[in-house]
């Protein structure tokens, strides 16, 4: 796994008025280890955010995090045709190794379209569609996530500096306007089947990600 320096362009923000607000934290052990798990909500919208975290997070201690968006069909049925779960899986081993670290779990299924509109979509690329064309034959732009509430859940953890295992530009971007500092971009690639490799081309030739290879 690489790394690349990312600079921060907004400064740090010490204090701002956040849009969740925490409601419930509990134990949660896991096969990867032990975490502790903390349930957000919106101040501004019905969306809802899990946050998965452990060690002592500290505002100047450069942080191992990321922002996971749900995918229901490779985070909890294994599928093939994206590289979601695996990504999961993986951060949730390198926060473990670490003993520090946190993730963002956003509940935007399909990049925002909702589970029964993914499985439409899932059709389409069945017929020969990419992922992309797929949301947009559905009448639906090809990424409706935003990512603020996200990056505003880690400066409520206490983080300010931070190591971003991604490799969405978007994410980054949200990220640094939030006042967080980027103190690494931390690639997060992992092994694929050929179900997914047309997917990846996808996401890097139209979306703009940052993978080396497809």
């Amino acid at each position: 796994m690489k790394a690349d320096e990312v600079k921060n362009t907004s400064g740090l923000t010490e204090s701002c008025a956040l849009s969740v607000e925490s409601i419930a934290t509990a134990r949660l052990p896991t096969e990867f280890g032990e975490f502790k798990i903390t349930g957000y909500r919106s101040l501004i919208s019905r969306e809802e955010f899990v946050a998965l975290y452990k060690g002592d997070l500290q505002a100047d201690v450069p942080t191992l995090v990321r922002i996971h968006s749900q995918c229901l069909t490779g985070d909890v049925f294994g599928s093939t045709k994206c590289d979601c779960g695996p990504q999961l899986h993986v951060a949730m081993k390198l926060i473990e190794e670490e003993g520090r670290g946190a993730i963002v779990y956003q509940l935007q299924e399909g990049r925002g379209i909702g589970i029964i509109n993914k499985i439409r979509a899932y059709a389409l690329q069945d017929a020969g569609a990419d992922t992309v064309e797929a949301n947009e034959r559905l009448g639906f732009a090809n990424d409706l996530r935003e990512y603020t509430q996200c990056a505003e859940i880690l400066l409520d953890l206490g983080l300010r500096r931070v190591r971003l295992l991604s490799n969405n530009p978007l994410k980054l971007k949200a990220t640094q306007e939030a006042g967080l500092e980027i103190v690494e971009r931390v690639a997060i690639e992992v092994e694929t089947v050929d179900a997914a490799k047309n997917y990846l081309r996808t996401k890097k030739e139209k979306m703009g990600h940052l993978l080396s290879s497809t």
